[in-house]
């Protein structure tokens, strides 16, 4: 199992770091504690993370700012993804914002609260996957003109159908998805295909399925992971990360954390290697929607 991959023409290790849980609860207002979140952070640049996700509405302006005091100057070999398509009102609620103005205002807010010139990659957030196709075309579009002006280097899309992606390849190229993938959520096994076998980045939110629907108490409760998790002598949501990256060479990781113990337990999913059995195993999980999967939750 290779530990290194490719986020478009950038090499990257495949387990990255999601920032969205620095955020204060439901990823709203300040952290509890901001030093401990920096601390995150650092450790994370420290154990070999060159990726890390973001977005300038986590917060909002937030978990950027955090990111821009701790790690500003920022590493040569450092790579920030962020994504626009969204914004969140003064309760935090999320809320669409995505038209094409919105979204080069959205480029420009995460430049500003990072404070770069220009980011790594950004991602097209679909907040409904029923928008008019032509939408799709301007949307990408003035991502497209911004990468010409030197605002971003690469586009993905996040939340997106193979057949949207599809139709994002004529428009653009497109360096990465970001879809809700997991050893107890295989739902999006085509798009991750597609994604194989056009050498795009394929990149999990939820690793370790949904905090909303059981999260990690799903993965320590189903038996096919839990009994692989002690012949590795590894955790459940450690076992869920390997999946991910024994599942395809094209996945990276960006699991999140707010916890320096978290984050090490998770790069340390990375030196896990698992035999067929273990995979054939793990191919038994309790999907989400099954009744047994959810019955305790």
């Amino acid at each position: 199992m290779s530990k290194t991959s490719h986020l478009g023409d950038k090499p990257v290790n495949r387990i990255g770091f999601g920032a969205m849980q620095l955020a204060g609860p439901g990823v709203f207002g300040p952290p509890r504690d901001p030093d401990a979140a920096r601390a995150v952070l650092q450790r994370a640049v420290e154990l070999g993370v060159d990726h890390i996700d973001t977005s300038q509405y986590y917060g909002p302006d937030v978990v950027n700012e955090l990111i821009r005091e701790t790690l500003r100057p920022y590493p040569e070999n450092l790579r920030l993804v962020t994504k626009v398509g969204g914004r969140r009102d003064d309760r935090g609620a999320w809320l669409p914002w995505n038209r094409p103005e919105d979204l080069r205002q959205g480029v420009e807010d995460n430049l500003r609260s990072l404070q770069i010139e220009r980011i790594d990659a950004v991602n097209l957030r679909l907040m409904d996957e029923d928008d008019p196709e032509d939408l799709l075309a301007e949307q990408l579009g003035v991502l497209e003109d911004m990468r010409r002006e030197g605002k971003l280097d690469l586009i993905g899309i996040s939340n997106a159908g193979t057949e949207t992606v599809r139709r994002a390849l004529e428009l653009v190229d497109i360096a990465c998805v970001q879809n809700a993938f997991s050893v107890v959520n295989r739902a999006d096994e085509d798009e991750l295909e597609f994604c194989a076998e056009h050498d795009i980045a394929f990149v999990p939110f939820f690793p370790l399925g949904s905090a909303f629907t059981g999260g990690p108490k799903q993965l320590a409760a189903d038996p096919a992971i839990a009994e692989v998790a002690q012949k590795h002598g590894a955790t459940p949501s450690q076992i869920a990360l390997a999946w991910l990256l024994h599942r395809s060479e094209r996945i990276l990781l960006i699991p999140g954390t707010s916890s320096v113990q978290h984050l090490e337990e998770n790069m340390a999913a990375g030196d896990i290697e698992f035999d067929e059995q273990d995979m054939a195993r793990l191919a038994e999980a309790r999907q989400l929607g099954d009744p047994l999967a959810s019955a305790e939750h």
